[in-house]
């Protein structure tokens, strides 16, 4: 036991700022024995446990202190860990196209993958499973607007106006190719509404 995790140990020395699984020390031992290392580890402060089978090797800067990864930075880690398709949905994708200022405490992610939530903190990162076809586009931009499109919904004139005003700045940069392209993916109503969002990004150009 002393021997793995002293090895553990001294690989963190490399690690600063990454997550950890205990599948990346499998090599050294049986999962118990990984498992039990890492514990100690936890208790001597050279890890911090984020979740249940997810650790941090934490960086401390000087003047901010200890550094936390986002929780779309846990998500990555995760996915590139299982070899898994992720992207965002729901309130999420609102907010990484500046439609919404807030946070959501549960953030939710489309995957190819298996399904589940994880308790991070004080909130929650869920991975809810989703067909090949909406996963498709592929342009990221697009991608967050057909999301973003789904979560609001059916809207009045009144908003429809601002939001797609907000959508059209986003999309401001994209080629009007690639809107129409992966409009495809997308649900009945929100197509249209990219095809119309296609038609009137001439101002920005």
């Amino acid at each position: 036991m002393a021997g793995i995790q002293t090895q553990i140990k001294q690989n963190l020395t490399e690690k600063e700022g990454q997550i950890i699984f205990p599948d990346d020390y499998l090599h050294l031992g049986s999962p118990e024995a990984v498992h039990m290392a890492l514990s100690r580890l936890v208790k001597q402060k050279e890890l911090t446990r984020l979740a249940k089978g997810i650790y941090l090797r934490q960086k401390v800067d000087i003047k901010l202190g200890p550094i936390m990864p986002s929780i779309e930075e846990i998500a990555l880690a995760i996915a590139k860990k299982e070899n898994v398709i992720i992207r965002p949905t729901g309130a999420y994708a609102l907010n990484k196209l500046g439609i919404s200022t807030q946070i959501p405490m549960k953030v939710v992610f489309q995957t190819n993958g298996q399904p589940r939530s994880i308790k991070i903190g004080k909130g929650t990162l869920t991975f809810k499973q989703t067909t090949p076809k909406m996963l498709g586009a592929k342009n990221e931009l697009v991608y967050l607007v057909i999301q973003a499109l789904q979560e609001l919904g059916k809207l009045d004139d009144a908003t429809q106006e601002i939001i797609f005003e907000k959508l059209r700045y986003a999309l401001r940069n994209v080629p009007r190719s690639d809107i129409l392209e992966d409009a495809k993916y997308a649900p009945q109503r929100v197509t249209r509404q990219l095809y119309y969002l296609a038609t009137i990004l001439d101002p920005y150009e």
